[in-house]
């Protein structure tokens, strides 16, 4: 995998004016004031989200909104951290570098001083490693802090059965593999796995290809189950989330559920939150 830029594809039918619209209506500009929600439980809390890369800022706004109504969403996070996670994966080196943790530390940190976030979500799948430090490093601050993937991993270990990790990013796939051992150890449970890598899939979403993004994702679930009994799907990124867009009732489709982190990492930073009231 070439280690490259991200780079902003600008085609004569886009319109500027609706794509600006769309995201500011999500987004917002800063404000002091605290967001309106209907549970009470949530109301006034910030959560701090630390990310690999600006460009998912977009998916942890737009699901903490969704699935958090009346917490504040405060994003963290340069692609210089996926590019050098990416960079390390492609030269065989240790992934993620340990410079890459070390920054989240001080990016849950910064969140912390700033505007006394009450607690902080990782949401790289990738820098899952990360977790050990950055939740010690709070602890100064009595700030707890989340893996957006969690709450996935301990929901596919307790379904039991064969569980299908796909992934569309070569350097998330060990961690993201990693987690699921560690949770089925700490559950005192065993697991089988198999694992889809679709990086096709990846490249379609850099190029805004939605559509055509879950599509490829459909298909490697298809090509698993066509192989053999698959009793839950896992859906290793944050940004493969935007597969529930096309696919609602995963259920209903597929006949078995497809977990997103989107949900269940936000509605687990919830109940974090709610437990400090």
């Amino acid at each position: 995998m070439a280690v490259v830029a991200l780079k902003v594809i600008i085609t004569k039918d886009m319109d500027p004016i609706k794509l600006f619209s769309d995201y500011m209506k999500v987004t917002g500009t800063p404000t002091l004031s605290e967001r309106e929600g209907s549970v009470p439980e949530l109301a006034g809390k910030r959560l701090g989200v630390v990310n690999a890369a600006s460009w998912t800022n977009l998916w942890s706004t737009y699901f903490g909104q969704k699935m958090l109504p009346g917490v504040k969403i405060l994003n963290t996070g340069n692609e210089a951290v996926q590019l050098n996670f990416m960079r390390a994966y492609q030269q065989g080196e240790t992934c993620p570098p340990q410079v890459n943790i070390d920054l989240f530390c001080k990016y849950a940190e910064d969140l912390y001083r700033l505007y006394q976030v009450d607690a902080i979500l990782i949401s790289c799948s990738t820098m899952n490693r990360a977790y050990p430090q950055v939740s010690d490093h709070m602890k100064q601050f009595n700030v707890p802090v989340i893996q957006i993937d969690q709450a996935m991993m301990e929901e596919a270990v307790k379904c039991g059965g064969k569980i299908l990790i796909v992934a569309t990013h070569g350097p998330t796939v060990k961690s993201t593999q990693d987690l699921l051992m560690e949770t089925a150890n700490r559950l005192g449970q065993k697991v089988d796995f198999a694992g889809a890598t679709v990086e096709t899939a990846f490249e379609l979403l850099g190029e805004g290809k939605i559509e055509a993004h879950n599509q490829v994702i459909a298909d490697a679930i298809r090509d698993a189950m066509s192989k053999g009994t698959i009793d839950i799907v896992v859906l290793a990124q944050m940004s493969m989330s935007v597969f529930a867009f096309s696919y609602p009732d995963p259920v209903k489709t597929f006949g078995v559920k497809v977990l997103n982190s989107g949900e269940t990492g936000f509605a687990r930073a919830g109940e974090v939150l709610s437990a400090q009231n």
